[in-house]
């Protein structure tokens, strides 16, 4: 992966929900969440149906917590993963129905995971290990947006048990704005796809009508909050920032120039950026034509030419036919990203 980002030196290393603990922010805020369960609207889905009573939504998540897989990641942007990993915590079911999804083990298949161990409890004693036991940088939520809820319960179960590190929110962008806003000064890090700029496309491709505004509104939001420049540490290790990920799909599905043009003008081209090359067909890809293959050398250098021509100058590139790095494997049990 291409790296043409030059980080600022962190000012201190302590997160800023230690302090929002200390003084019981965190978990005003933690019950706010909870209460929202109720008649659930922690994403823009809505749904209002009651998880605490078990009732399911769209994203087919209970009010337990479901994870899915933990393990130190070596194979993020290189100021997450860092020299010793990114404790990554995937997250069981999504709040999207991408039909290409790499991930689609976990995200879709939500029979896999309703009898397995979880619980805040759990999610405590994992962050615990990525950081204690693993000595991870940082504890990388992945698809978090369907248990915010309950991640603010583990992190105030972890951080009277001496959890310290960054917490990296990794998401599809597909957030509510309201949701995002109890996070200020608790998510040190997000970690956004910038995936579509047509919402017919989306709605066809991970059932989403409104992703572009939906998207839009959230990554400003988290611009707000944590503003263009990142901030690392004596490691070179990210502490606080936004980095915004945008996967080339074929046939210019993505609308990737539409998309880098947007957060050029009404954000900031001085955010960092990852644009990958990644895709490949997977899960139900076959169902469009276009994704029956991978993306072209020609099509993923068009989108870096786009990127330099707006003047982003902190962006990361992957080598085209990186597809191989990145197929990660949840049917078995380990690191779902080492090589068997």
């Amino acid at each position: 992966m291409t790296n043409t980002y030059d980080g600022a030196p962190s000012d201190n290393g302590v997160p800023s929900y230690l302090r929002l603990y200390e003084t019981g922010e965190l978990e005003r805020r933690m019950s706010v969440l909870v209460d929202r369960l109720v008649q659930c609207d922690i994403c823009p889905r809505r749904c209002v149906v009651d998880r605490t009573k078990g009732e399911l939504g769209y994203c087919r998540s209970p009010h337990r917590v479901l994870i899915a897989s933990a393990c130190a990641h070596r194979g993020e942007e290189p100021v997450i993963s860092g020299r010793r990993g990114s404790g990554t915590v995937f997250f069981a079911n999504c709040n999207l129905r991408c039909i290409y999804c790499q991930n689609y083990e976990i995200s879709q298949r939500p029979d896999l995971f309703a009898g397995q161990p979880g619980g805040v409890g759990e999610l405590a004693n994992v962050m615990l290990h990525l950081q204690d036991d693993l000595r991870c940088h940082n504890i990388n939520l992945v698809s978090p947006s369907h248990f915010v809820p309950q991640i603010l319960e583990a992190l105030c179960l972890a951080v009277p048990r001496g959890l310290r590190l960054p917490l990296v929110y990794n998401t599809n962008a597909y957030d509510s704005v309201e949701t995002l806003k109890l996070l200020d000064g608790i998510v040190d890090v997000y970690l956004p796809d910038i995936k579509y700029s047509s919402n017919k496309v989306a709605s066809r491709l991970s059932g989403a009508s409104d992703y572009v505004q939906v998207s839009r509104d959230a990554i400003r939001e988290m611009h707000r909050q944590v503003e263009s420049r990142l901030v690392v540490d004596d490691e070179g290790a990210v502490r606080r920032g936004l980095i915004l990920r945008h996967l080339v799909l074929p046939g210019g599905l993505a609308g990737s120039e539409e998309s880098l043009r947007w957060l050029a003008s009404e954000v900031s081209n001085q955010v960092t950026i990852g644009v990958m090359s990644q895709y490949y067909p997977v899960h139900r890809a076959g169902e469009i034509s276009l994704l029956g293959r991978r993306v072209t050398r020609q099509e993923y250098i068009a989108a870096i030419r786009v990127a330099h021509d707006l003047g982003f100058e902190h962006l990361w590139a992957q080598e085209p036919g990186a597809a191989a790095h990145y197929r990660p494997n949840f049917s078995r049990d380990g690191h779902p990203f080492e090589r068997e």
